[in-house]
């Protein structure tokens, strides 16, 4: 039999200290959960429930290829690779 000890743990969304406790740890051994948890109970139900706090995107300024309109997307540029601006996109995207 294995004895528990409860465990401060860091929530990796919100960066707050929680306790993982004993209780929880027997819990997970007895489902067959090898991992601890990440996210504290509150960030654990706001994921849940579609609510996720987690890491703001960042979106990257880029002239559009097309019409050269300056605009902001959500990823990192491929160095060769054209980008869009969103109308141009859609008009890409309904030819094809």
């Amino acid at each position: 039999m294995t004895i528990y000890a409860d465990k401060t743990l860091v929530c990796r969304d919100c960066g707050i200290e929680f306790l993982f406790t004993s209780g929880e740890q027997e819990f997970y051994e007895t489902k067959g959960l090898l991992n601890e948890p990440g996210r504290c109970p509150e960030c654990r139900t706001l994921r849940r429930e579609g609510r996720s706090v987690g890491r703001a995107r960042t979106m990257h300024q880029v002239v559009c290829a097309v019409c050269g309109t300056q605009t902001e997307v959500p990823f990192l540029p491929t160095q060769g690779r054209p980008v869009y601006c969103q109308d141009c996109f859609q008009q890409i995207r309904t030819r094809a």
